[in-house]
């Protein structure tokens, strides 16, 4: 049977190697449904190349000649067997909700969505059928790994490459430009992204994602700062064995784990592991010193309610602030930190509730690095 994909946010990082992998298996995978922001030239090709019935972009709907259709749209559709979520920050959080409440196989890229409202997804989910597939490579791993295991994990690790600036000190930080931090030394990722992973912000989003995805404590939850990023996470069972996933870098691997599972598909286009030419596998704790944000994740995931919102959203805005060379590098972490004690919680938050505090939170962290003098 071909497998029917909607791919929300197409033109991005993830978006564009998801169709690389469709482009592998045209006899299993097809596109009926594409939605991007504002890349349009490069979402024409994509339409002119797959053909979706279901198109939409946000800088110009009407030049596709085809079906019309919002993301929320899209991702219930009756048609569609997988939902691909690759659109980056909280705003892909309703088209979660519209794949959820209609019972979809969910593959998800999208941090975000799973930190503000892990509970809510999950627990929705549990009535409607709906599945969620993890595409980031540290919970792919993790799930590849508990495959066939009738034993919950009693440990999860983590890892992260500590970014580009893994070896800087604090003065060297205080000099980071948005080029340097876009420079990642593993990945090819998108801007958001790519600055979180030097911040270790995404590694803390990651924990908590982590947590609602398999249902683990946080202090079960560990990271391991890992260089070569060849092992992306593991997994600790309570007999002390410990279960590993070992690859090159390559986002392409996760993706089509997501659109295979439960079938592994031959794909002589991904690269190959050569363990004779891995000279060393290295491991370290996180300097949460230099690197803030992890803890400040790590303790907004803990405490819970809206908390997690505050943090993607003070997270979104602190780094647009920082590309847009209006705020330093060393100053993303005093900022989140200031929009989060400043908060009141939400307990028990609905979706309005979730997306109404990440609206106040980005307002107030424009507000905050001003007021603070963080403003370049």
């Amino acid at each position: 049977m071909v497998t029917k994909l909607a791919i929300l946010g197409s033109t991005g990082s993830i978006g564009t190697q998801t169709l690389d992998v469709v482009r592998q298996f045209p006899d299993r995978l097809s596109v009926i449904g594409l939605a991007a922001g504002h890349n349009s030239r490069l979402f024409s090709q994509q339409v002119a190349e797959f053909r979706p019935r279901l198109v939409f972009a946000a800088d110009d709907e009407s030049s596709f000649g085809n079906q019309l259709s919002t993301p929320e749209e899209m991702a219930a559709h009756p048609d569609v067997d997988i939902v691909v979520v690759a659109i980056p920050g909280m705003a892909a959080l309703s088209c979660v909700m519209a794949a959820v409440r209609a019972g979809k196989t969910i593959a998800i890229a999208n941090k975000e969505s799973i930190v503000c409202a892990g509970d809510i997804i999950f627990a929705e989910a549990a009535k409607t059928g709906a599945t969620l597939r993890p595409v980031d490579s540290e919970h792919s791993a993790i799930w590849q790994c508990l495959v066939g295991e009738n034993t919950p994990p009693t440990r999860l690790i983590l890892t992260a490459s500590g970014g580009p600036f893994r070896t800087y000190n604090q003065a060297k930080l205080t000099t980071v430009t948005a080029a340097e931090a876009l420079r990642h030394p593993s990945w090819n990722m998108g801007p958001k992204v790519t600055v979180d992973s030097a911040t270790l912000l995404n590694k803390g989003l990651e924990v908590i994602e982590a947590h609602h995805l398999f249902h683990m404590p946080f202090d079960n939850i560990e990271v391991a700062i890992h260089p070569q990023s060849i092992i992306h996470s593991l997994v600790e069972f309570g007999d002390g064995a410990l279960k590993a996933l070992l690859s090159p870098p390559d986002m392409r691997l996760p993706i089509q784990y997501a659109l295979s599972y439960p079938e592994r598909w031959d794909n002589n286009t991904l690269p190959r592991l050569d363990l004779t030419q891995t000279k060393h596998l290295d491991f370290e704790d996180p300097d949460y010193n230099r690197f803030p944000c992890l803890a400040l994740a790590i303790e907004a995931g803990k405490m819970g309610d809206t908390y997690p919102a505050v943090l993607c959203a003070a997270g979104e805005q602190a780094v647009e602030l920082f590309l847009a060379g209006k705020l330093k590098f060393i100053h993303i972490a005093p900022v989140i930190e200031s929009v989060l004690t400043a908060h009141q919680p939400i307990a028990q938050p609905l979706i309005a509730d979730i997306m109404a505090t990440g609206l106040w939170a980005k307002g107030v962290t424009a507000k905050t690095a001003e007021k603070g003098s963080w403003l370049c």
